[in-house]
């Protein structure tokens, strides 16, 4: 085989793990572009050693290939993270799989093949979200409304610029839309609180819960908290 083809093969394991990438990097989860585009790139270069690298009587062009797919698994297992009772990376993860899939194809020259994995993958992270939520949980009467939320940290004057940051970068990894963000003084002194407003398609207090958590560990945050209100009914929560 030569260079070129070589190189093309790599060309197009990397353009299609940076189109798996792309999804993930939107819904700002923790394996974006880059990590899916590095995998799929790894992948194919792995494929291309195994078949064109070793020569002989002994050499196993499968060995290298093979070792793929139990490698992936540790990579994986980096972007999945327990957050108290729920369990986060498990799609990324799998997703980082296909990646690896992605690119051992176009490293064998099974480019269509290569092609048609990466359409079902970014189709099965897209169209089939919304399904999933649906038969994961079937909302109430009052869920069914629209829902609001109003999230709340308090911090030092000093530490205003770096907790908005953080509260905008917890609440993109929830499934509610971010409408407005403002910093305002809690009548104590050298204490500044930011609110943040949210609106989302239906209620769900999971997300709000962990994102205090995650807020919570923040040693410049003094207080979070989140309250919500659907239609004329309203609910909330502090930590």
């Amino acid at each position: 085989m030569s260079t070129v083809e070589m190189i093309l093969r790599l060309l197009v394991g990397v353009g299609l793990g940076a189109a798996i990438g792309f999804e993930r990097q939107y819904r700002a989860r923790g394996a974006g572009l880059r990590t899916n585009a590095l995998v799929a790139a790894g992948s194919t270069l792995f494929v291309l050693l195994s078949a064109h690298g070793f020569h002989g009587a002994d050499a196993d062009p499968t060995r290298v290939a093979a070792q793929i797919v139990s490698g992936i698994g540790f990579l994986g297992a980096g972007v999945i993270i327990r957050d108290g009772l729920n369990v986060r990376g498990l799609n990324t993860a799998a997703t980082l799989w296909c990646s690896a899939a992605v690119g051992a194809l176009a490293g064998a020259g099974m480019l269509d093949t290569a092609l048609a994995g990466t359409i079902v993958v970014v189709l099965v992270n897209i169209a089939l979200r919304a399904a999933g939520r649906a038969v994961d949980r079937q909302p109430t009467a009052s869920e069914e409304q629209a829902a609001s939320y109003i999230f709340v940290a308090v911090t030092n004057d000093d530490n205003e610029a770096h907790v908005r940051a953080l509260l905008v970068q917890a609440l993109t990894r929830t499934d509610f839309r971010l409408v407005s963000i403002s910093s305002a003084n809690t009548g104590v002194p050298g204490r500044v609180e930011v609110r943040a407003e949210l609106v989302g398609d239906q209620r769900d207090d999971r997300q709000m819960e962990s994102a205090v958590s995650r807020l919570s560990l923040e040693p410049s945050v003094t207080s979070v908290g989140w309250h919500i209100s659907v239609t004329e009914n309203a609910s909330g929560a502090q930590a």
